[in-house]
């Protein structure tokens, strides 16, 4: 190939700072997260700053105004709300063990029919009881040929009732303990302790997540109020005959980040107001807490939808199946309605994700990362589309190929 001995070691050193890279990314990916969140509302933020910039507001007391303010209407907002929703995440808290088991009662009482074919239950008394060849049932002519070896049993059974009968009362008692309501509980209870630590584990330490919370105000806050700033020391990473490329790369990333983060504060709150409305008119026990818990979920695309609704659904059951069949509707209904009418029309001017990636996104940042993975896979995805449709598809490949969707931007 003609390399000299600077040119391995440059190309050894590229490949050990690429892999220490990788290994610090690794082992702090949450810091790494909370910063790329910080960003993100950071570029929000920015926005509003523009606009008050006109009015010759300067851009620090601005960003401060706009972080304060949103903080003061969440604030008031949970006051408001704050007994209410005291009151119903009790009830959601008692009433979800009950509407669980339920469910899982309705499932087994109907576990021969469809619903036992998709969760994969049989029949185990059907194949027992069917007719053989001579027209009556095996458990009929079993029962009909041994009726006098039945007799001595039950003899013999009677006669041993009045010796076991304390051991019968101390197995009532084992029964009872071991019913199913209490191992419903104990499975849920341990099923939901390994989800807590699977996908929450930085919800452990009340320290962390408000130093997190910290960390992404502040940033929002240094980010909105002088992005020229950060902007500039981003390119002098790049050389002068590519500057310009770069920064086009990354004010399309800007656009993408905040056209998709203003879309879904926006869709949040219709979301969680929407659905709260709805539920209400069903008469759903816990409506206000199932909305809140329906809009903060709507940050996560396409999972959360799903997530929120269980409980819901759950809910239902403690009404009839009938009601959280139709809320189970209510649901679909609302999330068609978002995605073919809300969404369209707020993301003019945005990136198309396409949803078969989105969800391989999602599915393997949860794995990987958990939660939090998760919650930023979708903005993660939305910026890493802009550079490899600009610089791989269209630069590389030759292919052309808009980097955001066609519609007016009024970034």
């Amino acid at each position: 190939m003609g390399w000299q001995s600077k040119d391995v070691l440059r190309a050894a050193a590229l490949i050990v700072a690429l892999y220490l890279a990788l290994r610090l990314l690794w082992v702090a990916h949450e810091l790494f997260f909370v910063v790329f969140l910080g960003a993100l509302f950071g570029l929000a933020v920015a926005s509003a700053v523009d606009r008050l910039e006109r009015f010759k507001v300067p851009r620090g007391v601005g960003a401060a105004m706009v972080v304060i303010g949103f903080l003061a209407v969440l604030a008031g907002f949970g006051a408001w709300m704050a007994p209410t929703l005291k009151a119903q995440s009790h009830e959601l808290r008692a009433k979800l063990p009950e509407a669980v088991e339920k469910v899982e009662l309705w499932v087994n009482r109907h576990q021969n029919g469809l619903v036992g074919l998709i969760l994969g239950k049989g029949d185990s008394t059907s194949t027992a009881n069917t007719p053989d060849s001579t027209g009556a049932a095996p458990d009929s002519v079993a029962v009909a040929s041994s009726q006098d070896s039945d007799s001595a049993k039950t003899q013999a059974a009677a006669a041993a009732v009045s010796s076991d009968s304390s051991a019968k009362r101390s197995d009532t008692v084992t029964v009872k303990q071991a019913t199913p309501t209490s191992k419903l509980k104990q499975k849920i209870s341990a099923r939901m302790g390994g989800a807590t630590h699977y996908l929450f584990p930085f919800l452990s330490s009340t320290l962390s997540v408000f130093g997190g919370l910290l960390l992404i105000i502040f940033l929002s806050v240094y980010i909105a109020a002088e992005p020229g700033t950060y902007r500039d020391g981003m390119m002098h990473l790049f050389p002068h005959r590519a500057r310009r490329r770069a920064g086009e790369v990354l004010s399309a990333m800007a656009v993408a980040l905040r056209k998709w983060l203003v879309t879904q504060l926006i869709a949040m709150a219709v979301i969680g107001s929407v659905t709260t409305v709805v539920l209400l008119i069903l008469h759903v026990k816990a409506a206000f807490a199932l909305g809140l818990l329906a809009g903060l979920f709507e940050f996560i695309p396409t999972v959360g939808p799903i997530l929120s609704s269980v409980p819901a659904i759950a809910m239902g059951f403690l009404d009839s199946p009938d009601k959280a069949l139709i809320i189970a509707a209510a649901y679909i209904g609302i999330q068609f309605l978002e995605n073919h009418l809300l969404i369209p029309l707020l993301m003019r001017g945005g990136v198309d994700l396409p949803p078969a990636l989105t969800v391989i996104t999602q599915a393997l940042m949860a794995m990987v990362f958990g939660f939090i993975g998760l919650m930023v896979a979708v903005p993660l995805l939305a910026a890493v589309m802009v550079p490899i449709k600009m610089l791989y598809v269209e630069g590389v490949v030759g292919d052309e190929l808009e980097p955001l969707d066609s519609g007016d931007d009024d970034d």
